[in-house]
């Protein structure tokens, strides 16, 4: 038996794996990204909806209101139960599918997310996959499981001449690749 080296994949995360979860697929021949799916019911708050409830962006200055409603105010974290392996000189690009602000008003804030290839199994969450999403609608927004939120394309990268070898190695899980 010819032995097929592993180069790069989805794998569903431990906590999900009774969960009845489909790895990310690409919908035809010619799709660049691969649709990743949300892995449980996640509501999207309305960021209109706290403002005008609070009389508008005037009383938001109030600290009190902000501190009241900053669960609301700010992106939520969408799971997908899916992890992502890659060879060291390619990462994985999260992008909104082109559907999502048309149809569900729901947009990501930073335009796309990047999953580095280390993050893969990391200590702190699996390498679990999360899509950050803002609802800029007037009414909330319920994304149900198995509903699609996100493509994700492979993608390499080339780094600078030069380069360090004694970069830091990932200790954490989501946002722990910078130091602020």
């Amino acid at each position: 038996m010819i032995s097929v080296e592993r180069v790069r994949g989805f794998e569903i995360v431990r906590k999900y794996e009774e969960e009845g979860l489909q790895l990310p697929k690409r919908a035809t021949k010619g799709s660049a990204g691969y649709d990743f799916a949300a892995a449980k019911d996640t509501m999207i708050p309305s960021i209109w909806k706290v403002l005008s409830k609070n009389a508008g962006i005037q009383a938001m200055q109030k600290e009190e209101i902000v501190e009241e409603n900053k669960d609301y105010l700010k992106s939520i974290l969408v799971p997908t139960g899916i992890k992502a392996y890659m060879p060291a000189n390619e990462y994985l690009m999260l992008v909104n599918r082109s559907s999502n602000p048309m149809k569900n008003n729901l947009s990501l804030p930073n335009g796309v997310g990047i999953i580095d290839a280390d993050y893969y199994n990391n200590e702190e969450n699996e390498g679990e996959i999360f899509v950050q999403l803002i609802n800029y609608g007037l009414e909330d927004y319920v994304i149900q499981k198995g509903d699609r939120i996100a493509q994700g394309i492979f993608m390499p990268y080339a780094t600078i001449d030069g380069e360090p070898n004694d970069l830091a190695e990932r200790i954490g899980g989501f946002g722990s690749s910078g130091h602020n």
